[in-house]
């Protein structure tokens, strides 16, 4: 926990029951060394994922979440998909990265499976992480700057897209943060095992939250009857179909089918959107 002058201080919480995450705004009292937290603050949001067997936490109170791809190994829609469904289900705003962009042929592919979502008016920034590039940080990494400043942003990715890589370039100390976090707590120095909260600037007005890298992201947090209201292009054509219950899946009238196939005029949702929807809503059903 960080104390109002800055003091890091390792605090356990108060009872099994109370649970504090990175982000969260507490009450707390010290204890020699240490400290004892006695009560979490009201959230804003959090954004967590749910599978099967348990829930994982990010953070809390957050303003916005930059979801970190790249453009090879080819990203998966799917994880994309279900991350912005977390989002939109916490109500965070939502970024997108392409990191890569060095890359000139696999970039060119993946840009241009993102650009439904950029239609969707989710900001998509590229990004060349690598330090050999002639363009350090990729042509939008000064306007993605821009966008952090002011904002608690928890970065969200697979493993190995370039999140650590990101997070030095935007805070330089972040290293050495770590480092004297990891002392002060008297834990270890690996920084993909655990979240972290890094200060954007010396006024502490943004601040950027790494957290460790994964495959999956579960959803069952998510109502089936309620995803279809959480994928941008599926708003449109909901409250149009012939059933006031249409599940989008099967049943004729379907507003939603008719936007994928084209018998509305235009192809509005996407096939692959469409079929990472079905897929999602048997799962979650």
């Amino acid at each position: 926990m960080q104390a109002p002058d800055g003091a890091l201080r390792l605090c356990h919480p108060r009872g099994k029951k109370l649970e504090a995450v990175v982000g969260d705004r507490v009450i707390w009292r010290a204890t020699e060394d240490e400290g004892v937290i006695e009560r979490v603050s009201p959230r804003r949001n959090q954004l967590y994922r749910q599978d099967e067997t348990r829930i994982k936490s990010f953070a809390a109170n957050l303003d916005q979440v930059l979801i970190v791809l790249a453009a090879e190994p080819a990203f998966s829609e799917r994880f994309l998909v279900r991350a912005l469904i977390a989002c939109e289900a916490a109500g965070i705003r939502a970024l997108i990265a392409l990191n890569k962009a060095d890359l000139a042929q696999p970039f060119a592919g993946a840009w241009h499976q993102l650009a439904p979502y950029r239609t969707m008016g989710y900001a998509t920034f590229a990004l060349a992480l690598k330090p050999h590039v002639s363009d350090p940080g990729g042509t939008d990494f000064v306007a993605l700057e821009r966008t952090l400043q002011g904002a608690a942003t928890l970065i969200l990715g697979p493993s190995g897209v370039g999140k650590s890589t990101l997070v030095n370039r935007l805070v330089p100390t972040a290293a050495a943060t770590t480092g004297a976090l990891s002392r002060g707590l008297k834990t270890g120095t690996q920084t993909t095992t655990r979240t972290h909260w890094y200060w954007l600037g010396d006024d502490k007005a943004g601040a950027l939250i790494d957290s460790p890298g994964f495959q999956e992201f579960g959803l069952y947090h998510v109502a089936a009857s309620g995803l279809a209201a959480l994928m941008p292009d599926f708003r449109p054509y909901l409250g149009q179909c012939r059933f006031y219950n249409c599940t989008h899946t099967h049943e004729p009238g379907c507003a939603v089918m008719a936007a994928v196939d084209g018998a509305t005029g235009t192809a509005s949702i996407g096939p692959s959107r469409y079929r990472i929807y079905a897929d999602l809503y048997a799962e979650l059903s």
